[in-house]
């Protein structure tokens, strides 16, 4: 027990490492409204939300307030709370109030706050707003006039992407968040990860829906709609009905997909066990000959443009050509039903149904069409397949499991592990030990799991030792790729995931701010790895049919991998 106490509303609270007082007051079970407060980014103190009066020190921040021992804390006193309306009828002053049809509007921070608080109208005069509405960008929507300049996004795009293209212009009450040059997120060197839309508060950055474009499908008699479901989808879609984090809802998700209208409903982890099988062949093939390595995995399509912006002289060639599984299911998908219901592909739309964002802009690739038809016609969030779960006034909580359409849902433990960082690498490691040591092993790579953002490890496979690195966040990215660059490092194989944790965290995830929730999650894929019979992807037995039956090297390369090109901007 910490002999240093703060006193928070005459309850003694011990400090423990905390970083400031706002966590202190929070461990006491004290939830102070903030907007601008995130734990992994720097401390901003922009919003003022979680003022409270320190006795002798006045009112101060709580978040940019170091906890001391011997600290006398009142979270709500008359005068805090009045501070606090305040600051929320300023907000609103300056934001667009057509709250009915944001987004956002059920889960923005500042409705809630406002409610909390009781604010139900503004002393202030509404200022003009920026009326823009952005919608060039493939997986993010900006709305200027919902902004509240917490600078949320600016830190998050910055810290923990290293990309930056979100920073504050002008001052005083002309003050805004714009891109470089003011320009379109679409012409700008924006990945859609979505993490900014994570850390938004409100609805300044949102999702760019399918949802309509999905309806259409499935009302059109002419068109077999299918859809596939990423791992991550089935450990958080049952948070938006209440549920814990972690839950597997893949039956729930099958049965609530067919009262949508989807005419099958298939696993992405069937083809996840085709990329770590053509990713495992690859790795393999590149070790023994001493060529291109390390070998960056690929499955991620914000790291895949990060590169191919940042680093494409350098890392481009040593990037896997597997695609990822959501397009190599599409791809395989679309060969096997044309031919087994004697359909044009054309006639065969695939909805992918990811937590990622940047999943729209893979999708839209050209290098995956097909005479100009796409091998993903669709991508859907965990959040747009809630809503449209809601729309239909499907109970999700109390439906029944369903089973999913066969065989491409089959899969091992190696594929659904993706949806976690260090899941991928763990996977092609289980191929390669299968493969350089004899079938019938299982091993697990546990040391590469975990939420730290850069993990490094050797491991002795087959005789071989290989070394090994794993990234979640592209900042942790780049610190990776500049010691390689500079000779300090040296790897094998190197697993980068764009958002922190990986696909678990995506920017189409539920925004939950729960500590813990992105290992819950993880949690909940590693034990469904564990309930599987089969854990290494080579041991999938309709992926072996598959191959045995005409997929040879020719066909698999043409149908399973891609290239990738400089997006650099001058």
């Amino acid at each position: 027990m910490s002999n240093t106490i703060v006193i928070v509303d005459k309850i003694p609270v011990p400090i423990e490492g905390e970083k400031n007082l706002l966590e202190v007051i929070r461990k006491a079970g004290i939830e102070l409204p903030t907007f601008c407060y995130h734990s992994e980014i720097s401390v901003y103190g922009a919003c003022r939300m979680c003022m409270v009066e320190v006795e002798g020190r006045g009112i101060l921040a709580a978040c940019s307030t170091a906890a001391e021992d011997g600290m006398v804390v009142h979270t709500n006193t008359k005068q805090v709370h009045a501070l606090r309306k305040m600051i929320i009828e300023l907000m609103l002053a300056s934001h667009d109030q057509t709250c009915t049809v944001c987004p956002k509007s059920g889960s923005c921070r500042l409705q809630t706050v406002a409610q909390q608080l009781g604010v139900k109208e503004t002393r202030f005069k509404t200022t003009e707003l920026d009326s823009r509405l952005d919608v060039t960008g493939t997986g993010v929507v900006r709305r200027p006039d919902k902004c509240i300049l917490c600078g949320d996004c600016v830190r998050v795009c910055s810290e923990l992407q290293s990309i930056g293209v979100l920073d504050f212009a002008y001052r005083g009450a002309q003050a805004r968040v714009v891109t470089s040059f003011d320009k379109d997120m679409g012409e700008v060197d924006c990945v859609s990860c979505g993490q900014c839309i994570k850390a938004c508060p409100v609805g300044a950055l949102t999702i760019k829906t399918n949802v309509t474009d999905v309806w259409e499908e499935i009302y059109d008699p002419e068109k077999i709609v299918v859809a596939q479901v990423a791992p991550a989808v089935r450990v958080s879609l049952g948070e938006y009905f209440g549920e814990k984090p972690g839950v597997s809802n893949m039956g729930k998700i099958a049965t609530a997909l067919r009262l949508l209208g989807f005419d099958r409903v298939y696993d992405t982890c069937f083809a996840a066990d085709f990329t770590v099988v053509e990713e495992g062949k690859e790795f393999l093939e590149r070790y023994e000959k001493g060529e291109r390595l390390p070998l960056f995995t690929s499955c991620c399509p914000a790291w895949v443009k990060f590169v191919e912006q940042y680093y494409p002289e350098m890392l481009l060639d040593n990037l896997s050509t597997a695609k990822s599984p959501m397009q190599m299911f599409g791809s395989l998908c679309k060969e096997q039903l044309s031919k087994e219901l004697g359909l044009p592909r054309e006639k065969i739309v695939v909805v992918g149904i990811l937590p990622c964002t940047a999943k729209k802009f893979e999708a839209a690739r050209e290098e995956f069409r097909v005479n100009g038809n796409p091998d993903v016609d669709h991508v859907l969030t965990t959040e747009e397949l809630a809503r449209m779960i809601k729309a239909q006034g499907i109970d999700f909580v109390n439906l029944e499991f369903g089973s999913l359409d066969m065989p491409l849902s089959f899969s091992t433990g190696g594929a659904i592990i993706f949806g976690s960082s260090g899941g991928l690498c763990e996977a092609v490691l289980r191929f390669a030990a299968d493969t350089l040591e004899g079938g019938g092993k299982h091993r697990e790579f546990k040391q590469f799991r975990g939420s730290d953002g850069i993990k490094i490890g050797e491991i002795e496979i087959g005789g071989k030792t290989l070394r090994l690195g794993v990234v979640s966040g592209l900042a942790n990215a780049r610190k990776l790729i500049e010691k390689i660059k500079n000779g300090e490092e040296r790897f094998d194989l190197v697993e980068v995931m764009a958002c922190s944790g990986g696909c678990v965290n995506g920017g189409g995830q539920p925004i939950n701010y729960g500590r813990d929730v992105n290992k819950e999650r993880a949690q909940g894929l590693f034990d469904n790895d564990r309930r599987r019979q089969l854990h290494v992807s080579s041991e999938n037995p309709f992926v072996q049919k598959i191959y045995s039956e005409g997929l040879d090297e020719k066909k698999a390369h043409k149908l399973l991998h891609t290239k990738y090109k400089n997006r650099r901007r001058v």
